[in-house]
């Protein structure tokens, strides 16, 4: 099954050459690289978030496979939902699903479902597909999307991927796919956007939770922050730092109104 790219040409460029050309203006290739356990990465059209999205992923080292949790903006498929075989595609290319360790992930998890409906309009995995394609054209990756639920659930998924991760012993790097504050005034958007992001560097999932919910913090990948800070911590992720925060705003130069950005990385002191 070859899933199809469905905002090449809205998002992002459709040409190869075109798309080619603004990653590399967004990224920087000479940037100190180390190793992590994870990040998180934002999702929205590149001239919005891709600064942000360039600026963390320039900051990390390759491994095989990406595990790429998003959330579910289109409602469709199942509420927790992955696919363990088949290719997905961009302009720069296809790339191929790690089939064995997808599917030592959903016989771990107690949650996650196989279903490809979940994915095939859902854009906040596949904009992260062509920077990864482009620092390593041969990477195979784990796409999971998370709908609305309780955090245990979050958590659960996030320590069942680590577990099959170890078990494979699989060279995997795990990215949570999430914008941060949505249509805010810029002052409030950071304010809140800090707020989230404090509890993500401390790697403390519960809090995010909490902040998420008192502060009424419209991120809508806090489910695959979640699950990776518990993934992170059962894989020796020690520390946070981060990289990047911007808004829309400063793509746009319309303050009243803004989407949130924050880059991301959880460094590990070992290979799993």
């Amino acid at each position: 099954m070859i899933r199809n790219p469905v905002v090449a040409g809205q998002f992002y460029p459709g040409l190869p050459d075109q798309l080619r050309a603004q990653i590399r203006e967004l990224v920087d290739e000479k940037a100190e690289k180390v190793e992590v356990v994870g990040l998180v990465s934002p999702h929205a059209g590149y001239i919005y978030s891709g600064p942000v999205a360039g600026a963390v992923i320039s900051r990390i080292k390759f491994r095989d496979t990406f595990v790429i949790l998003g959330p579910n903006h289109t409602g469709r498929g199942k509420p927790f939902s992955i696919m363990t075989k088949g290719r997905w595609k961009t302009p720069l290319g296809e790339v191929e699903i790690d089939s064995e360790l997808g599917k030592q992930i959903l016989a771990i998890s107690s949650y996650l479902e196989e279903d490809y409906m979940a994915h095939q309009y859902e854009h906040s995995i596949e904009v992260q597909v062509p920077f990864l394609q482009y620092f390593k054209p041969d990477i195979e990756i784990v796409p999971i999307v998370l709908s609305h639920s309780a955090g245990a659930a979050y958590k659960e998924i996030g320590k069942g991927i680590a577990r099959a991760i170890k078990g494979l012993g699989r060279g995997t790097v795990i990215i949570a796919s999430s914008d941060m504050t949505h249509y805010e005034p810029q002052e409030t958007a950071q304010r809140k956007d800090a707020q989230a992001i404090e509890a993500i560097l401390d790697l403390n999932e519960d809090e995010l939770l909490k902040r998420v919910e008192e502060l009424d913090i419209s991120m809508c990948g806090y489910a695959p922050a979640v699950s990776l800070i518990s993934a992170s911590k059962e894989l020796g992720g020690r520390e946070a730092e981060l990289v990047r925060y911007q808004t829309s705003g400063d793509t746009s130069g319309d303050y009243t109104s803004v989407v949130g950005y924050a880059g991301i990385i959880i460094k590990g002191g070992r290979r799993q």
